[in-house]
């Protein structure tokens, strides 16, 4: 960690931190927060303990070369290796889809689902179809202690960094990773049942960040981003356990043709917002 010392000559954090977020203005959303965390990993110190007190710290040589890389797009959670989703850090790294904030609202619908509809002992069993680093499923074993689950994905970089996940976080014990491809070839049944699939259309164009970094698999469906939807959506009657539920990422303008392929597969459908107010997820049951 590097300190301030007394007669210092060192630019001041604050000065930099300034000067950083100014340049990252031109490539990101976010420059202030990119920069931040930028600076407190090249300081291994939480960029909470950064902002308590940056007179506290000398600038680390490495800092700049990590600005270097973000202005390059580089994804910060790429750079620093992790990223924070729900209560649990995750890490990740290239080959691997990065958590985002929106997915957070398919774990609050798990959660009120439980406590409204089911109680207490819901879900003992959870199945993240399309798992990545564990993202879903670490979170929803973090909310259930006595739940467990299985995660799949087709991409072994992904399952790697799911297991490592795991066994960080002392979940290693409750959760099981495994390759495949959705559903198929899965006998058993679950009380609940994940997914963040592909939903986005071949045609339609996204950041440098992410068309340059992460896994095209992971984010490509198709013409119309509803491939996967059409392949999952069918097959979750038969993974899910009586009294079970399905809760999906969709796009924002995909509820609509999303919900239709779970009616016609014989399921009701509710809809969760993210907080930015967009539709975000759907939870499926089996219709009445």
């Amino acid at each position: 960690m590097n300190r301030i010392r007394p007669g210092s000559e060192e630019r001041n954090v604050r000065a930099v931190l300034h000067d950083a977020a100014s340049r990252l203005a031109a490539i990101s959303d976010t420059p202030r927060l990119d920069a931040e965390l930028l600076m407190a990993h090249a300081l291994g110190v939480e960029r909470e303990t950064l902002l308590l007190d940056p007179t506290r710290f000398a600038v680390p040589e490495t800092f700049a070369g990590l600005v270097a890389r973000r202005l390059a797009r580089e994804p910060v959670a790429y750079i620093i290796g992790h990223r924070d989703f729900w209560t649990v850090r995750l890490r990740v790294g290239p080959g691997v889809l990065i958590p985002r904030p929106d997915s957070e609202t398919l774990i609050e619908a798990c959660l009120d689902f439980a406590q409204q509809a089911r109680g207490e002992g819901w879900p003992r069993t959870v199945l993240d179809l399309g798992t990545g680093p564990g993202t879903l499923l670490l979170a929803s074993l973090s909310e259930w202690p006595d739940s467990t689950g299985l995660g799949v994905d087709s991409s072994e970089t992904a399952l790697d960094y799911a297991r490592s996940n795991a066994a960080a976080l002392g979940l290693a014990g409750r959760a099981e990773f495994r390759r495949g491809d959705w559903g198929e070839g899965l006998a058993d049944c679950y009380d609940l049942i994940l997914c963040n699939p592909p939903y986005i259309a071949e045609s339609e164009e996204l950041m440098p960040d992410v068309a340059d970094h992460e896994p095209a698999e992971a984010l490509f469906a198709g013409v119309d981003g509803l491939a996967d939807y059409r392949r999952l959506i069918p097959d979750l009657a038969r993974l899910l356990a009586p009294g079970g539920a399905a809760v999906l990422e969709i796009g924002a303008t995909q509820l609509k043709l999303v919900g239709s392929l779970a009616e016609q597969a014989g399921f009701a459908v509710q809809c969760r917002k993210d907080l930015a107010g967009r539709d975000r997820a759907v939870l499926l049951t089996p219709a009445a």
